[in-house]
């Protein structure tokens, strides 16, 4: 367990997971793709490197079988050996170079129990002398396929599953000496506790450090009090989404929320309660805003936030700027001296543009805060909407000034 201790990180998606467990070694899907995603492209020259070994190997035991066990008769372990073993682990090597995310992983699943079930025919058709040792490299490929291969717990498992049935299924069919099968598949089976276990606490271990990553870059990344992005984060967010809406030439809207009567909440209740109710509100804007991949939104300053909506028109960002509202309404958090209402309500300040390579977002940031104070001049619990055809500060002045 870690020791950060944030507000912002102890109600995250991420911190409730690692504080309840993932003994089923699951998360929630959008997590889940996002752990299968930095856990492959860490594990992809490791990748490479064991399926080197892998080829070395095959190389090494073929020359083996010829010196030592069988120089006369190569037959069906050659037919494995050239047909199945080295196809396999040469088509993963090439794929851990090119197309790694798109096709390595999908002909793994396919390859390792190929290679392991091939492993198990040249048992069955291996000399007395030599039974033993081809069973020996069945061990090896057990082990191998929990630890180097890259794949989680479960696929290892299921690869080794198939194996250890084909060996059951191979053992009958070849009428093996029962005692020698029953020996080899207890071996195996044991292979497969010992190795599953430590899989298992492996990818454990795993899954904890990408959540305590995660969770140390939320907490450099978001407010503290309130959970949104803070500022610095936004700053940098909020560039890259000018530039991409720029380069695709769609309009992107900022929104300013500001509560109403914050300083009058705080001296009414205390300052307590004001950050219970800024938490509150941060929670509504986040539910309304933040509802696509791309969306921002962010403590500014104060009882200040702000959402950035890229490629989103006037008319949506006027839609949300009423949910907005609507939304702060709806939890009734008492407020008696709110000059605008019985309860907390909020003024929301809305500034459509279209980027340009030329100009930034702060003329578009400019041009929502003067929204915000027109709506706050008209009496608060409202919002007003400032829009250009481009954001340059003359245009935003102009805007502003409309």
């Amino acid at each position: 367990m870690t020791l950060i201790d944030s507000s912002a990180a102890a109600g995250s998606e991420v911190s409730r997971t690692l504080a309840g467990g993932f003994h089923w070694l699951r998360f929630e899907p959008a997590l889940e793709r996002e752990f299968v995603d930095t856990y492959r492209e860490s594990i992809r020259v490791r990748v490479r490197i064991s399926l080197c070994l892998a080829f070395s190997t095959v190389i090494g035991f073929a020359l083996l079988d010829r010196l030592l066990i069988d120089p006369q008769s190569p037959g069906v372990p050659d037919l494995i050996r050239f047909g199945i073993h080295l196809p396999v682990v040469i088509a993963c090597l090439v794929l851990t170079s090119r197309r790694y995310y798109r096709w390595y992983w999908p002909v793994i699943h396919v390859g390792a129990p190929l290679f392991g079930l091939g492993t198990v025919l040249m048992e069955m058709n291996a000399t007395p002398e030599g039974l033993g040792l081809i069973h020996a490299r069945l061990v090896l490929a057990t082990f191998f396929f929990y630890f180097m291969l890259g794949l989680k717990f479960y696929d290892a498992l299921r690869t080794n599953l198939i194996v250890l049935f084909g060996f059951g299924l191979a053992a009958l069919a070849a009428s093996l000496p029962p005692g020698i099968a029953i020996y080899q598949f207890f071996v195996l089976v044991c292979a497969n506790l010992f190795a599953g276990a430590g899989c298992y606490a492996l990818e454990h271990a795993n899954r904890s450090a990408f959540l305590e990553r995660r969770l140390l870059t939320e907490v450099a990344t978001h407010d503290g009090l309130t959970g949104l992005l803070n500022r610095a984060t936004l700053e940098t967010e909020v560039r890259r989404a000018w530039q991409r809406s720029a380069a695709r030439r769609e309009p992107l809207s900022v929104i300013m929320i500001d509560i109403d009567s914050f300083k009058a909440y705080n001296d009414r209740y205390g300052h307590q309660s004001g950050d219970d109710c800024l938490r509150a509100v941060a929670g509504a804007v986040r539910r309304v805003a933040a509802r696509r991949d791309g969306d921002l939104v962010a403590r500014y300053g104060g009882e200040e936030l702000i959402a950035v909506l890229p490629g989103t028109d006037r008319t949506h960002a006027e839609r949300v700027a009423q949910d907005l509202i609507t939304a702060v309404t709806s939890l009734r958090i008492a407020h008696d001296t709110s000059r605008s209402a019985d309860c907390v309500t909020v003024s929301v300040g809305v500034a459509t543009v279209n980027p340009t390579p030329e100009s930034s977002h702060e003329a578009a940031i400019r041009v929502a805060d003067r929204a915000l104070y027109a709506a706050k001049d008209a009496g608060r619990d409202r919002y007003v909407v400032f829009d250009g055809r481009r954001a340059a500060p003359a245009d935003a002045l102009r805007a502003a000034n409309a």
